[in-house]
């Protein structure tokens, strides 16, 4: 799998940071991506194999409630243009545009899996490389 580079953004200063997963969307994840046909695994399917890999696992009663993971609604921002999402991470089945619900296989999706509110990470997404603001994350 690619080897992939994420940092949350201080200043002008870049601090290496992994993902947090919880156990149960490491284990989903993990069958997903193993059970998916080899014709339709594509480089974001890569992408999430490695970052949940290199992610630190935790218990799922260990897992932040500000943090990303399956099912959270959560607010993201393009710092550079100043275009904010509100947004649900969710299995691919159950993705659906219309209804902001964003797929975990999606570029977005993949590049803020295990992050928290406040973080800014920098991700290669289809129109560029982006500084990209968790500006709120809910769990229930």
């Amino acid at each position: 799998m690619p080897t992939l580079k994420i940092e949350i953004l201080h200043s002008k200063n870049f601090i290496n940071m992994k993902p947090i997963i919880g156990a149960s969307d490491y284990k989903a994840l993990k069958t997903l991506i193993a059970n998916c046909p080899a014709e339709l695994k594509t480089i974001e399917i890569g992408k999430l194999y490695a970052e949940i890999e290199r992610a630190e696992k935790v218990e799922d009663h260990e897992l932040g409630l500000d943090i990303i993971r399956l099912n959270s609604k959560f607010e993201v921002e393009d710092t550079a243009a100043k275009k904010a999402w509100s947004l649900k991470l969710t299995l691919p089945q159950d993705a659906d545009v219309r209804q902001q619900k964003l797929s975990v296989f999606s570029p977005l999706g993949v590049a803020l899996l295990g992050f928290k509110k406040g973080m800014t990470i920098q991700w290669e997404l289809p129109g560029g490389l982006k500084n990209l603001k968790i500006l709120n994350v809910v769990n229930s």
